[in-house]
């Protein structure tokens, strides 16, 4: 079997560093195809003899990446095409079908309750996007929140089938040794109780709260926050005019897979320098970086996460649900510490949320979309 995955970019995101370490882990010939933005991402997958392309777009309205990318598929003679994130799931569509690649599949990573990658539900979003769905054989919903909020748009459930995200647990597992290093690098003392925060720096994820929440903290609280972003001046804007941000460290886009040319902390050794991992974003569609502070052992604050939320209770007993604003997170953030340090346990959540499960999954879809079938795929 041979696939092309089409993806809009692939700089440090969730849905890019999901497909690279999918990749790793599905048993076929995978190329990929960025319509923009070969970051980091795109050289982690070269570096995994991945083959990638980019088409060079320069925006939503470029259409003329439309022939470009029907010419790839032609010629590559690919069985199947797989989409991701909203621009490339629209163009990569339409392009499969005038190719003459009828199995195609696609992942929604991204749609919130009110926002699809940013953009407010309208209209004409969601127009656009019902349009293109129809030129797909299956839209795969990364959880059963996603698939409720498919099917609220008005895509037939029978289109749908619920596949999460995955993780190498293992890779996360608490390290002493990196925690004392990956503090070091950047500053951080080592009594100090350090909140951390991972993801992309936008005005959705709401980081500003966890900032705010440091100015009613005690001052051996720090926070560290690890993503890039548009937001990144104004964190630390808000950091200064609090007068706290000689207690806030913000480290950059870190890979989830380590960089063997790049000498500052990965993820994985940022997450044990952590004591407790905080998202305050009001709305995902999976919650990765929860499954993988989980997975580090961390407590676990959270104001959306779907694989947390979609299991039963005690599935993830280190983890909990704030409402409310910065004071709200101030005083879990306090318990917590009052508490002092759990056993860094892995709790349930994460073993059902392995990426060779989630492999095997795709795998089953692929094949039965390649043979004109549609089965119900089991989630974890």
């Amino acid at each position: 079997m041979k696939a092309l995955h089409v993806i809009t970019g692939l700089g440090v995101g969730g849905a890019e560093q999901q497909l690279r370490l999918l990749l790793r882990h599905l048993p076929a010939q995978c190329d990929v195809v960025t319509l923009t933005n070969p970051g980091p991402v795109a050289e982690g997958l070269t570096a995994d003899g991945v083959e990638v392309t980019h088409l060079g777009m320069t925006g939503n309205r470029d259409v003329g990446v439309l022939p470009r990318l029907t010419r790839l598929i032609r010629a590559g003679g690919y069985d199947l095409v797989h989409t991701h994130l909203y621009r490339a799931c629209l163009y990569g569509r339409i392009a499969a079908r005038i190719a003459g690649v009828e199995a195609v599949v696609a992942t929604e990573h991204s749609i919130g309750a009110t926002r699809l990658e940013g953009r407010p539900h309208s209209a004409g979003v969601r127009g656009l996007y019902l349009a293109g769905e129809r030129l797909g054989r299956t839209t795969v919903a990364v959880s059963p929140t996603v698939a409720e909020r498919l099917r609220h748009w008005g895509v037939p459930g029978q289109r749908i089938r619920v596949i999460p995200n995955g993780i190498e647990a293992p890779r996360f597992r608490y390290d002493a040794a990196r925690r004392k290093e990956a503090r070091a690098f950047h500053g951080l003392p080592e009594e100090a109780y350090i909140v951390g925060g991972v993801g992309r720096l936008a005005p959705g994820k709401r980081f500003d709260l966890l900032v705010q929440a440091l100015a009613l903290l005690p001052l051996d609280v720090w926070l560290l926050l690890v993503g890039g972003g548009p937001e990144a001046e104004v964190l630390r804007r808000t950091a200064r005019d609090l007068g706290v941000a000689d207690r806030v460290v913000l480290t950059g886009e870190r890979p989830y897979l380590p960089d063997s040319r790049d000498d500052a902390p990965d993820l994985v050794a940022l997450l044990s320098a952590m004591d407790v991992l905080a998202s305050p974003s009001p709305e995902e569609s999976f919650g990765l970086a929860v499954v993988e502070a989980l997975a580090a052992g961390l407590p676990v604050l959270y104001a959306s996460c779907p694989a947390v939320e979609d299991l039963a209770a005690d599935a993830a007993p280190g983890a909990r649900r704030v409402t409310g604003g910065a004071g709200a997170y101030a005083r879990e953030v306090l318990r917590l510490r009052a508490a002092g340090p759990g056993e860094r346990t892995v709790p349930d959540v994460v073993h059902r949320y392995d990426i060779a499960h989630t492999a095997r999954q795709l795998m089953d879809l692929y094949t039965a979309t390649l043979a004109g079938s549609n089965p119900e795929v089991s989630s974890p």
